[in-house]
C-alpha cells in the first residue's frame, strides 16, 4: 500500500457518548469531527443503522462521511464496520480521530495501520475490520505517569490548558484535511508533523 495517497471516505471520531462523558480527554476524536462538521457547515444526525450519529462533508471534491459512534469507546467497531460495510468502504479509506495518552497534549499526528497501543476503541475497530490497515489520527491528551492511572485519566476533563493545547492540536489538524481528502497524505503528514 503506498504511503502517497488514500483515498478517505470515512471519518471517524471516537469518544463516548452522553454529557458525562462530553468534556474528558477520551473524547477528543468526538471534538475532532464534530469541529470538522462545524467547518462544512454540517449536523451529525442519530443512524441507528450504524448505530452512531453520521454527517456528510464535501472536501476537496470528495463526499466524505463523518461517524461519533454511539456504542461507547470499547464497542466503537460495530459502529465503524456497520456504515463501513454498508457503503462499501474499505479499511485503507478509513481515517479514525482517538485521544493519544503518549503524545503531548497539543500534538497531533497523522499514522498509517499500526496496532492498537491499549486503546480499546482501537482494538475493538481492528477486531471488526479484521485488519489494523485503517489510517489514524492521534490527538495527544498525555499521558498521567503510571499506567495504573490511565483509566481515570482519559475519563476525566483536561484543565483549562490541557483543554486548549488540545484544541489547537485539533485546529492544526483540521487545517490538513483538504490535503488528507485530496490523497496527498504524506504532505498532509509533513505539515502537520511540523507545525
Amino acid at each position: 500500500m503506498s504511503a502517497l495517497s488514500y483515498d478517505i471516505r470515512l471519518i471517524v471520531g471516537l469518544g463516548n457518548p452522553g454529557p458525562k462523558y462530553s468534556e474528558t480527554r477520551h473524547n477528543a476524536g468526538f471534538w475532532f469531527v464534530e469541529d470538522l462538521a462545524n467547518q462544512y457547515r454540517c449536523r451529525f444526525l442519530p443512524e441507528k443503522k450504524f448505530h452512531g450519529e453520521v454527517a456528510r462533508i464535501n472536501l476537496e471534491g470528495n463526499d466524505i462521511w463523518l461517524l461519533k459512534p454511539e456504542t461507547y469507546m470499547n464497542r466503537s467497531g460495530l459502529s465503524v464496520v456497520s456504515l463501513a460495510s454498508f457503503y462499501k468502504i474499505a479499511p485503507e479509506n478509513i481515517l479514525v480521530a482517538h485521544d493519544e495518552i503518549d503524545l503531548k497534549a497539543g500534538t497531533a499526528r497523522l499514522k498509517s495501520g499500526g496496532g492498537h497501543g491499549g486503546h480499546n476503541g482501537l482494538r475493538d475497530i481492528i477486531s471488526h475490520l479484521g485488519t489494523k490497515d485503517f489510517q489514524r489520527l492521534r490527538i495527544g491528551v498525555d499521558h498521567p505517569g503510571s499506567k495504573d492511572m490511565v483509566v481515570d485519566y482519559v475519563l476525566k476533563r483536561p484543565d483549562a490548558k490541557d483543554r486548549q493545547a488540545i484544541e489547537d492540536s485539533i485546529s492544526d489538524a483540521l487545517r490538513v484535511m483538504p490535503k488528507v481528502a485530496a490523497g496527498d497524505w504524506e504532505k498532509a503528514m509533513h505539515q502537520l508533523h511540523t507545525q
